[in-house]
Order: C-alpha cells, then structure tokens, then sequence
C-alpha cells in the first residue's frame, strides 16, 4: 500500500502549518458551520461540548464497517464523544450526546494511532470528528513523526465546514460522509441541522474534490469518497433528492453505501417525544423492504452503481 498523503504533507513542512492554521480556528470557534464563537482554546464549550483537549469514547480494530475499509484485519476506529448534531434517533447516542467519554492530550490521541497501526489495522477511522479538526491533524503530526503511514478515514455526519475541509486537503485520504437528508425541513427537525442539505453538498462535493472516486487495490480502499446513506422510515431522508445530487453532481462512480439497519433509537425512543417531535410517528417504526428497494432504485435511476447491491 502506497504511503498515506500525509506524510507527503510531514516531509515538505506543511503538516506543522495546517496544524497552527487549524488552531486559529478555536480562539472563536469556526470549526464547524454553527460557528459558535467561543474560546476553546480557554476551554469553553460550545454546540458540540469540546473543548481545548479532544475527548474519545474506545479505539479499536472494527471488522463492522463497509469491506473495503474493513479488509483482513480491521478498521482503526476511533470514537469521538460530542457532535455537532442532534440526530434524535443517533445508534450512538451515549457517545454522541451523553458524551461518554474521556478527554485526552493530543499526544495520548497520536499513541492510539500508533498502537492501531501495529496492530495491523488498514486505516485509521476518525469517527465524528468534525468538532475536533484541530486536535487530530496535532495529533496525526505526532504520529507521522513517529512513523504513522496508514490512510486516514474521516467518517463524518457532513455538517462540515468548506474552510475547515480545505485544512484536510491531503491530509485525509478516505472521506466517508453521510448524506442524511435531502430535505432542510426534516434536518432541522430530526439532527437540528440548519441548511444540512447544502451544507452536505459542499461539503461532498469538496471531499470528492480532494480525493476522487473510491480506489480498491486487493480488496482494500486506498483512497478516495464513500457516501454513506441511512434509510429512514416514511423516506424522511429524501433518497431520491439524495441519489440525484450524487449521480449528478458528484460522480456515477461514485461508492454509496444504501444503509437498512434504521431501528429506534436515542431520543426516539423516549417517552413524550411522540407529541413534540414532527415525524417522531415515522421514526418508531422500522424501515420495510420495500423502502429500502426504493432507495437502491433511486440511485440506479441517477447511474449509482457502486456500494450497494
């Protein structure tokens, strides 16, 4: 496998600047869209609950994410507590908006990188990583410096920031967004995503920019985009509007995982939610086979062809 683009990054220099640029970031926080103002670099906490020092819930190999990240011996994942959104129905919901976790300093982060790399992991799988960009490209000049060569996976719910995507640009060498909803209404409703659809464009669109369509080699990605899409029930992701801004406006080749596992979760499945929530009467069921058929036929219907069966 050829040498992470970081480290491309490492040996002119550059790595360091993206660092100190990235940090500027924080003194009034811009790091993601809701552009909260506060100062982390004080320790203050804004939308997502970081502060100055990245917080990660577990790390480990994960063998549970798509084939061409998983290979023969695992993805690197590491789990990020906090995010910049509201998903209402998130699988992961202790992580994400209970924060369990622990925070730790970027030198603690880089170590985990390294003893994933030495266990033979293919990549390391940045896990909501949106609020803490600064921190990770600190800790990946560490790691590098230590010898990290495995590719870089950002696995992001894609309420991204453009200026902070360009600060990745050569540094991450595997994006893979999720491409929630294809309706602003329902992702102010269900994630508390203001503008999520075409902040989720742009922000695809500049990840397919830097890395371009997925690359295999001997069943393991090397670089490149994979769009993750979840089927909710009712089609309150939009999958048509979703496929048709992929086929589009991204790339027919474009590798797009069409996701079935929608169950009730997090704060769908509390008590009283069903009354205050638009759509929450959708969001306790299930998805049906033939919601999910209608997904995969959207995305052929736009040439998609890659990712799904």
């Amino acid at each position: 496998m050829n040498a992470a683009s970081y480290t491309g990054l490492l040996a002119t220099g550059a790595l360091a600047g993206r660092v100190e640029r990235a940090y500027e970031l924080l003194s009034s926080c811009t790091v993601c869209p809701r552009r909260c103002g506060v100062d982390r670099t004080e320790d203050e906490r804004g939308y997502c609950g970081g502060g100055l020092l990245p917080a990660v819930s577990s790390f480990g190999p994960h063998f549970g994410e798509e084939p061409p990240l998983v290979g023969r011996y695992g993805s690197g994942t590491i789990f990020f507590t906090g995010c910049n959104m509201r998903c209402i129905f998130c699988q992961n919901y202790e992580i994400s908006q209970a924060r369990h976790g622990t925070e730790v300093s970027t030198g603690q982060l880089a170590g985990m990188m390294l003893r994933l790399q030495e266990r033979r992991c293919h990549n390391i799988n940045l896990v909501s990583p949106s609020h803490f960009v600064p921190q990770i490209l600190q800790a990946v000049l560490i790691a590098a410096e230590k010898g990290l060569h495995i590719p870089l996976v950002y696995n992001t719910g894609t309420y991204d920031s453009i200026e902070t995507l360009h600060l990745l640009d050569g540094a991450v060498d595997i994006y893979m967004p999720d491409a929630k909803y294809g309706r602003e209404e329902i992702a102010r409703a269900l994630s508390e995503a203001p503008d999520y659809p075409a902040i989720m464009q742009d922000a695809i669109i500049e990840m397919q920019r830097q890395v371009g369509d997925l690359v295999v080699r001997d069943g393991v990605a090397e670089r490149g985009l994979i769009i993750r899409h979840l089927v909710l029930p009712g089609d309150l992701a939009g999958s048509d509007l979703v496929m048709k801004f992929i086929g589009e406006r991204v790339s027919r080749e474009a590798y797009v995982n069409i996701m079935d596992q929608y169950r009730p979760c997090g704060m769908a499945t509390q008590s009283g939610n069903d009354g205050d929530t638009p759509f929450m009467d959708k969001l306790l069921m299930h998805i049906t086979a033939g919601e999910y058929d209608y997904a995969v036929r959207c995305a052929r219907k736009y040439g998609l062809h890659r990712g799904f069966e």
